[in-house]
This record gives structure tokens, sequence and C-alpha cells, in this order.
């Protein structure tokens, strides 16, 4: 009887056990939206999380330098609008890409960004990026991409000059684009 008993409280522990992972399963995506919007990553920030809290700071100034490269294999002209902008912490700022698919196909890519000094990217804050979504252009189209972006007033001390840099991927292969008829 005693066998029995045992075995009847471990299918038991081990349904309890089921149904609570079952649950966290379904929990993980809001924890995880939760997390994302508190910490800044994943592309779910918003402006008003940044601006709303901060306040410029005049008195200091960094300097934010944009490189733009192609992976291999990219065809498109992918580059900023200017090389740097002197910027005071806690201010919103803007920043413009231009891509340009000079083939004859139409092409989806995907930029990725990068921030040096590392120590200083979780300081940088972009509140609208082209980096979140894919880029589909057509052949000959050109485009203007803006990225939005806040440098936290938080930022150490000893940090006047940040890069973001961006390297534009040709994803075509995987997500081919649809060709569209504007005629």
């Amino acid at each position: 009887m005693s066998q029995e008993l045992g075995n009847r409280r471990l299918i038991v522990r081990l349904l309890v056990l089921v149904v609570a992972m079952f649950g966290f399963g379904f929990a993980l995506v809001p924890i995880y939206d939760v997390m994302c919007q508190a910490f800044g990553i994943n592309g779910k920030t918003t402006a008003s999380a940044y601006e709303g809290a901060q306040t410029r700071d005049e008195q200091r100034q960094v300097r934010v330098q944009f490189l733009a490269t192609n992976a291999a294999g990219m065809s498109w002209e992918f580059r900023p609008t200017a090389d740097d902008l002197v910027v005071h912490p806690g201010a919103s700022n803007e920043m413009l890409f231009v891509a340009f698919n000079p083939t004859d196909k139409p092409m989806t890519a995907q930029a990725i960004p990068s921030v040096a000094p590392s120590k200083a990217a979780a300081f940088f804050h972009k509140t609208e990026c082209f980096c979140f979504t894919q880029q589909v252009l057509q052949p000959g189209e050109r485009i203007e991409m803006p990225v939005r972006f806040i440098v936290d007033r938080d930022l150490p001390a000893d940090v006047h000059h940040l890069t973001l840099a961006y390297t534009l991927f040709d994803i075509t292969a995987r997500k081919p684009p649809v060709a569209r008829n504007d005629g």
C-alpha cells in the first residue's frame, strides 16, 4: 500500500510541475515585454520613456559619430546624411540615413546597429530606428530612414564620443520582397 501511495504522490507532484511549467511558459511573453520596455532592449523603447524622465544637460556635449557599411554581397548605397552630431545628454536627436537600391530587382535589407564604446551602449537609447524593421526597396528606389535617439544623462563622465554604426545585410533570399505596381 505504501508503494502505491508513493506512486500517487509522485504523479501528483509531476502533474503540478507540468501545470506550473505550462503557466510559466504563458507568463514569459508579458514578462519579456515588461523587461524589454524597462531596459530599452529589442527595439521596444519609446520616446516618452526617456524624454519625460530626462531633462537636457546644457553643460555637457557629446559627439555622436555615424557609420554605415554594407555586409558582403549587399549592393545598396547606404550612408548617413552627416558624419556626426554634437548633442546634449537628455535631448532628443535625429539623424537620417539614405539607402538606394541600384539593382533591377526589389530587395529586402536589415540594418544591425552597434554602439561604441561598449560601456556607453546602455546609455544610448534609440526611440525610433529603421533597424527595428526590414526595409524593402524597389529597383532604383531611394529612401531616407530616420534614427531618433537620446544620449542618457547618466552617461559616464569620461565618455565624450560615441559611435553608432550600422551594417546593412541583404536578406532578400530569406524574405523575398513583393514588387509594387505603381502604375
